[in-house]
């Protein structure tokens, strides 16, 4: 996986780059209680869970728990920052973008600690952490930043003598619930937009890795956002995610899950206010490899797009559709390239795979493994936990799939590349389509007519070409179909965040 500096490369340092970041040694977690109104609360019920090390199973730190009540306190306190005359309500556009620079120089200033606090919660890699997650943080935050003072309506033509124009106002109070694979990450392409456009923000992280959020809302006071703008209540998806969704003064909840919780979400919304809703949900994601593309290019790239984050990310390359022409050599270097992947200490700069999240996933993915065994796939390699190892899994490489198998179907999340055969053009996009899921998709092809063909073709909210995970702040993303509703990131999410309203005024008849 490039990276966004060019540091790194695979997991491997670029020699000739400056030295390697280095994670804070015996970091003690300062921030775990919940985060209202600039003030760290303990929760109405006393009651508090344990965050946990996914590399050494050994628990990190116990976080308030947050219910019912917290979420009250939590929408009480960002209603009030919203309420007109409010110190929120009456900044000015430019003051909010200088607010979400200076929140993006403690992220930057912070990066080591951040990155360290991510690598321990969620098990990945400490400098994909560090070069990808906190890149990406940085970047959305100075874009939306820019974005704050250039927010615009349009006069329309109407009558003679009429007036007629728009304004894009704050929807209100937005509520955010965040997934475990990339916390912080997500949380900022959430938080970005909303305060972006003058929102106020109650937000619940994942509870298997809450520690970067509520980091971050040490940052968020100590920039100076006023009381009640940022609201951090963690928990857990039944309590607090339930009473975020089917709040009746929470006016958009913005979710990045699964499709099954998506979909809860999704009913909970419309069961109470009618609140908008966006939604980035699961993929199971095609990548086609035609016989002219660059095949060295098509096999690395398939590999980091399948294998990145431990196979977590929504993104996953985990349908590789390889042209029968090159199918065999495909699978030969795809099969050299997991056999080579440097699988440990996520602390350790060689380590390109950590362990999964927890137990639940990791037992879901070794059944889909087993899945495969049994219904005919053939196993190139992996295909086991480590031994010894807790969490960690064998990257694992199956040929011979077909699209009828579980591994070719469901969204595995894990460190599992299924490689399928095809004939032709025609064939492959009916086979890409032909699952409820549509968010990514890529294509390695070195002929552009059929490159644009099958873009235009899949049904995905992003195609890549001749490249994976090529994601920019500037550039929107979202799903088709089960994959979700909505844009995050670019222009587009803004319209997620503001109410369109417009103003017609009649003009006076008579002459001046």
């Amino acid at each position: 996986m490039a990276t966004t500096n060019g540091a790194v490369e695979n997991g491997q340092p670029d020699r000739k780059a400056p030295a390697l970041p280095r994670p804070v040694r015996n970091l003690e977690v300062q921030f775990t209680k919940i985060f209202i109104n600039n003030e760290w609360n303990e929760s109405k019920s006393g009651k508090k869970f344990a965050t946990y090390n996914p590399s050494t199973l050994e628990k990190i730190c116990e976080v308030e728990e947050g219910d019912k009540p917290d979420v009250d306190k939590a929408v009480e306190a960002a209603q009030a920052a919203f309420q007109r005359g409010s110190p929120w309500r009456r900044l000015d556009a430019p003051s909010r973008g200088r607010l979400l620079q200076q929140l993006a120089d403690l992220v930057e200033r912070d990066r080591a600690v951040l990155a360290t606090l991510e690598t321990m919660d969620t098990g990945k890699p400490f400098l994909h952490a560090f070069f990808i997650d906190l890149e990406g943080c940085i970047k959305t935050l100075r874009y939306f930043a820019g974005w704050a003072d250039k927010i615009q309506g349009r006069t329309i033509p109407t009558d003679d003598n009429v007036v007629c124009f728009t304004r894009h106002e704050p929807i209100g109070v937005c509520g955010a619930i965040t997934p475990w694979n990339f916390p912080l990450l997500m949380l900022v392409w959430k938080l970005a937009p909303a305060l972006c456009c003058g929102n106020t923000v109650v937000l619940k992280p994942a509870e298997q890795t809450p520690l970067t959020a509520l980091y971050l809302g040490s940052l968020i006071k100590e920039v100076g956002f006023p009381p009640g703008v940022v609201n951090i209540v963690p928990g857990f998806g039944p309590t607090v995610g339930a009473a975020i969704s089917s709040h009746p003064q929470i006016n958009k909840i913005a979710f990045t899950g699964s499709t099954e919780v998506g979909k809860l979400v999704k009913e909970a919304a419309s069961h109470s206010n009618l609140k908008r809703v966006t939604l980035e949900l699961g993929g199971k994601n095609p990548c086609i490899v035609c016989a002219d593309a660059d095949l060295s290019l098509a096999v690395e790239c398939a590999h980091q797009g399948v294998f990145f984050n431990q196979g977590q990310c929504c993104t996953a390359a985990s349908r590789v559709f390889v042209e029968e022409q090159i199918y065999e050599e495909f699978v030969r270097q795809s099969v050299e390239y997991a056999k080579k992947r440097p699988v440990g200490d996520p602390f350790d700069v060689r380590t390109e795979q950590g362990p999964q999240i927890d137990q639940k996933q990791f037992d879901k993915i070794l059944d889909l493994i087993e899945s495969g065994k049994k219904e005919g796939a053939k196993l190139e390699c992996g295909g086991s936990a480590m031994e010894d190892r807790g969490l960690f899994i064998k990257p694992t490489v199956f040929s011979e799939v077909t699209d009828t198998m579980r591994i070719a179907k469901e969204e595995i999340f894990g460190p599992v590349q299924p490689i399928l055969k095809f004939k032709n053009i025609e064939e492959v996009i009916k086979r890409a389509n032909s699952l409820e899921y549509g968010l990514t998709a890529a294509v390695f092809t070195k002929n552009l007519d059929k490159a644009l063909k099958l873009a235009s073709a899949l049904e995905s909210g992003t195609v890549w070409i001749n490249c994976y995970n090529a994601i920019y702040a500037q550039a929107p993303f979202g799903g088709f179909k089960m994959s979700g509703n909505g844009r995050e990131l670019g222009e587009y999410a803004l319209a997620e965040y503001t109410e369109v309203k417009t103003v017609t005024i009649k003009l006076d008849d008579k002459d001046p």
